[in-house]
């Protein structure tokens, strides 16, 4: 969103708690409230290592002195076919998942010092916050659910604690149904569970809730990671984290990351893409240099090619770490499952998903003037990357196609991590489940506000940026006393709001022009309701 409509939606939304004239709200615990199960995704979950012979425990995920070290050493694994787990390559240590605060620790705040101060490490704690606010309580009607995620969505041990977290929860509640909120990966897992026990589902779940899910992959962030690695966060906080390839050596042992890759019976509106500009010699020695284009079916001949002389080193000896085509097999019957995946007809699913984002969807290596005549140079070069809408990391294509029965399907703007702290996600969130009421509400001196819609586009032409957006709430009160004649002569009010912004910042630049124009709506009060919309346009352009 352009930052004068941001502002523009700010001052509104003051303007509203004025009109509302609601007290700041203090923290109480609402009995009424249905139990919330907070499910993360990939690298969402703290991980310690437990070392078998001594017990001693070791936070592996996420930690800061001596990260990559420890992350090789303790977390680098390899798959075995026979049983589908991953397993650690230092055969005296286990991974485990920390359970305190009711498994909501593991989920909160993935960095143990803050140092890193990224989204992709203060992961849920802005949620849980707020849904305490709301009067949800830890251990009564708040809860998390962490999981080993280098294994895959399907992996037995993972199902059955999901299994006895949900009869659990819905015991520690009175007997309450839950209602899950899941994340990005975890939306695969829960829609596994959901396969694979609908019955249990069936029992203990009321509503399910996916965020930022990528139901149908996320093919370009995926391709790139298996050939390049993946880094979490950007700039000098580098030097405290785990390296790309580290992380990439890990991956290609995961079967979860192989169940991210894109689905090949998902009709794309866009076909995700490998590209690579290759060189070839004929007999004679010849060169000539093509584009080739591969589907995402095609492109398992690449990677293999690409990582067939993988490498790692570990106490003393090299490991072949290639394109693990077990892995590809057990992730090939994952989906299947998931494809099957049906909502019980007495459950509720809503889906958000993320927007505006440029999300990486096609590949390519190379150029037309520095081709690549070997694949397994692939792994040291820089992809770039063809993008379309999404969260920066799944493609809205992918997160919307849930294929299942939805409620609502909503697309909010954001990034894949940072919509778990977005205002608009808390206020759909917020009525989905009920939470929109206080045990002390007084509709005499006090209201309450709920966002009835929300709708932005973004469009860009001739040098411009034209960005609109659509926003409506509803304040919910005692109904004005007013005499007939009155209520018949009753106009909304409407009002204005324009602001402009000329240079980057320093005197006299004018490279930068934006300009925003915002109209405020508020409809007369009728049968409790008073209802407010707000337009606005926002028009940018660089000289």
């Amino acid at each position: 969103m352009a930052v004068l409509l941001e502002d523009i939606v700010k001052s509104v939304e003051q303007l509203l708690k004025l009109i509302s004239k609601k007290s700041q709200e203090q923290p109480y615990v609402d009995p009424t409230l249905d139990p919330v199960l907070l499910v993360p995704g990939i690298a969402g979950s703290i991980l310690n290592a437990v070392d078998d012979k001594t017990g001693k425990t070791e936070r592996v995920w996420v930690r800061i002195l001596g990260a990559d070290h420890e992350f090789r050493d303790k977390v680098w694994s390899r798959f075995d076919p026979a049983t589908g787990k991953t397993v650690n390559l230092d055969a005296d240590t286990h991974i485990e998942v920390p359970q305190d605060r009711y498994g909501l620790y593991a989920i909160d705040t993935l960095d143990p010092d803050m140092v890193l101060g990224s989204d992709c490490v203060y992961y849920f704690h802005d949620m849980i916050v707020e849904l305490i606010k709301w009067g949800y309580q830890e251990g009564t009607t708040l809860f998390g659910f962490g999981y080993d995620f280098r294994q895959s969505n399907r992996f037995q041990e993972t199902i059955d604690r999901l299994a006895s977290k949900l009869e659990s929860v819905y015991t520690a509640s009175g007997g309450r149904k839950i209602t899950i909120i899941s994340h990005s990966m975890g939306g695969l897992l829960t829609k596994c569970f959901m396969s694979l026990h609908s019955d249990i589902f069936e029992k203990y779940v009321k509503t399910w809730i996916a965020i930022a899910a990528p139901f149908r992959g996320a093919p370009g962030y995926i391709s790139s990671s298996f050939l390049n690695g993946v880094s979490f966060v950007e700039g000098w906080e580098q030097n405290f984290f785990i390296s790309k390839w580290s992380m990439q050596q890990l991956l290609l042992e995961c079967p979860s990351i192989y169940e991210l890759m894109a689905c090949l019976d998902f009709k794309w509106e866009h076909i995700p893409l490998l590209e690579i500009w290759r060189e070839k010699c004929d007999s004679d020695g010849n060169a000539t240099i093509t584009l080739e284009s591969y589907p995402p079916a095609e492109t398992i001949a690449i990677f293999r090619e690409a990582l067939s002389t993988n490498k790692v080193s570990y106490d003393g000896a090299d490991i072949s770490v290639p394109f693990n085509v077990d892995i590809l097999k057990w992730a090939n019957e994952t989906r299947k499952l998931l494809s099957s995946a049906k909502v019980p007809n007495q459950i509720k699913f809503y889906n958000i998903y993320g927007t505006s984002y440029k999300t990486p969807h096609s590949v390519c290596y190379g150029s037309e003037h520095a081709p690549i005549s070997d694949l397994r140079k692939l792994p040291t070069l820089e992809a770039k990357y063809i993008y379309v809408d999404g969260d920066g990391t799944v493609p809205m294509e992918s997160a919307k196609a849930d294929g299942l029965r939805a409620e609502a399907r909503v697309g909010v703007p954001g990034g894949h991590r940072g919509i778990l702290c977005d205002r608009h996600v808390f206020r759909i969130l917020k009525h989905w489940l009920k939470a929109d009421h206080d045990p002390f509400y007084n509709p005499v001196n006090d209201y309450v506000i709920l966002p009835s819609a929300f709708d932005m586009e973004s469009l860009k032409t001739k040098g411009l940026q034209v960005t609109s957006l659509k926003e409506e709430w509803e304040i919910i009160g005692e109904d004005e006393k007013e005499s007939e004649e009155n209520m018949t002569e009753r106009k909304p009010l409407v009002g204005s709001v324009s602001v402009a912004r000329r240079g980057g910042g320093s005197v006299g630049d004018k490279s930068v022009q934006e300009e925003a124009h915002a109209t405020v709506i508020v409809h007369p009060q009728n049968d409790g309701k008073k209802h407010v919309e707000l337009n606005a346009v926002s028009i940018s352009a660089s000289a």
